[in-house]
């Protein structure tokens, strides 16, 4: 059995940064060829009422599975998600490992699939997805983000009592 200085040592780099997956800690583990492969060990507070992976935690877990096998044909686009298809075939427990393959692209759209099996090989979920290719993040308005390139893996969250929109705009009080 693989130590867990062993299984990290086969993760590759995420080349922007996704606040989320690193909350998940979501690992990326393939990115060539039009497919992708990451692996993820959920914690506790992953699970759903019933003691399994919940369904959301398993979806970005496939979201960003399909966007990686649709960037690894053009690395120095962004992809946003336009549409995802994703079926559970049975309860996910951890770790679970998602494979994606791109399988159609236009000049502006990519048509990838992909699945999350579990330990035991078990076809736990099966997703479909449409993304879009974009040089930059619309954010609202005629604002932009660029991509945010990866740093360093960060060391601790953010506050839990910062409240920041996609705007960049204070709440609304109430």
């Amino acid at each position: 059995m693989r130590s867990l200085a062993d299984e990290a040592a086969l993760d590759l780099p995420f080349s922007v940064r996704i606040p989320f997956v690193e909350l998940l800690g979501l690992r990326l583990r393939r990115w060539d060829d039009d497919v992708a492969e990451l692996y993820y060990e959920p914690a506790p507070q992953h699970l759903n009422s019933f003691g399994v992976v919940h369904g959301g935690a398993s979806m970005t877990l496939l979201d960003v599975a399909l966007a990686h096998a649709a960037r690894s044909v053009q690395r120095d686009m962004g992809v946003v998600t336009i549409e995802m298809k994703t079926s559970f075939l049975q309860a996910a427990r951890g770790p679970l490992r998602a494979t994606a393959r791109l399988l159609h692209r236009t000049a502006t759209l990519a048509f990838a699939e992909g699945e999350i099996r579990d330990a035991h090989d078990r076809l736990c979920a099966h997703a479909s997805g449409t993304f879009r290719y974009v040089r930059r993040l619309p954010v609202g308005g005629r604002e932009v983000n660029d991509l945010q390139h990866a740093p360093p893996p960060l060391d601790a969250p953010a506050s839990a009592g910062t409240y920041t929109s996609l705007s960049g705009a204070p709440p609304a009080s109430t």
